[in-house]
């Protein structure tokens, strides 16, 4: 694992308020710097439309508001950024419903906000989650970090937009940038979030629970799969490596587990016990089979290469997204 000097200090944090942005802002608190030779984080600026349950923390500052608005943009960045965690975003779903909302929150606001921190000086750092969705669906045969990207959602074509914007800045000087494209992040709380995948999340915690699921793709279909905490712990990889490893084109692929919905109740069962067998049924849903659980084999050689790691087992997979479903 390579790291460079530095990372740390000045710290801005976008969605904040989301599930992994939850559980990042606990994990950097909790770290007090990003990566083994880090600086000590000396302020942590939290920034989403809504939060709550803020640690009370000297470090931590919090910015309530929309990115799309000027007064947000300018009191996020207020003391200066050493390092930027971008994840605020207008989920899948919303994003095909109401392309005006996703314009204006996945490119407009995050062109501002990178035009805002880039600083030849400086160079800030900015860790950018990208999608797998910048794939496309039917995806082909295999898939690695130079497959052609091919889009067929605005999700997807926004992010991708945004690649390249980070990679562009990158490659003028203003930003040490670092986009890591997000596969199935588990397990999400069962509340409304928007997202067309919301089943991936709920299958762990409902059949854990000792519910009835009835699942809306066929138990072959496959997804790559990563729970929150090694998430987080990409995120916090991905800031803290040195910028002379990185490729120049900076997007890549995380690892995951990819893994069929019948190898992940075998893993629940495992991990909770036999009876989850009796509580599923299936009713595939095509379409949604074929946009998220359609997933074909994958290398990640880049990530593989820098040191990001995985969950290493199913049954890993669920504990850990089991842990983080319950912290919220």
């Amino acid at each position: 694992m390579t790291t460079s000097e530095g990372a740390g200090g000045r710290v801005v944090l976008t969605g904040a308020g989301g599930f992994v942005g939850q559980h990042l802002l606990r994990k950097l608190l909790a770290d007090g710097k990003i990566g083994e030779n880090g600086a000590p984080i000396t302020s942590l600026v939290l920034v989403d439309i809504a939060l709550k349950d803020i640690p009370d923390d000297p470090r931590v500052r919090t910015v309530v508001g929309n990115l799309t608005e000027a007064a947000t943009l300018k009191s996020a960045i207020e003391g200066g950024v050493d390092v930027l965690f971008h994840l605020a975003s207008i989920p899948g779903g919303l994003a095909e419903r109401n392309y005006e909302l996703s314009r204006a929150v996945n490119v407009d606001s995050v062109f501002a906000l990178l035009e805002a921190v880039r600083d030849k000086d400086a160079k800030p750092r900015v860790v950018f989650t990208s999608t797998i969705a910048v794939y496309g669906a039917p995806m082909p045969d295999h898939v690695d970090d130079l497959t052609p990207l091919e889009p067929t959602l605005t999700y997807g074509v926004h992010k991708l937009i945004m690649e390249g914007v980070v990679s562009d800045f990158t490659r003028k000087g203003w930003i040490d940038g670092r986009t890591v494209r997000l596969p199935g992040i588990v397990a999400r709380p069962r509340v409304a979030s928007g997202l067309m995948s919301a089943f991936l999340s709920d299958i762990f915690t409902v059949l854990r629970d000792g519910e009835k699921f009835v699942c809306p793709v066929s138990n072959q279909g496959t997804e790559w799969f990563l729970s929150v905490p090694a998430c987080v712990e990409c995120l916090i990889h991905a800031a803290a490596i040195g910028p002379e490893t990185l490729p120049a084109w900076r997007s890549w692929n995380l690892p995951a587990q990819r893994l069929s919905i019948g190898a992940i109740v075998d893993g629940i069962a495992e991990v909770v016990g036999n009876q989850v067998y009796d509580l599923i049924s299936y009713d595939p849903n095509p379409v949604l089979e074929r946009q998220f659980c359609a997933k074909p084999p994958f290398t990640t050689a880049i990530a593989d290469r820098l040191g990001f790691k995985h969950d290493g087992t199913p049954a890993n997979l669920v504990r850990n997204a089991l842990a983080a479903a319950d912290q919220g």
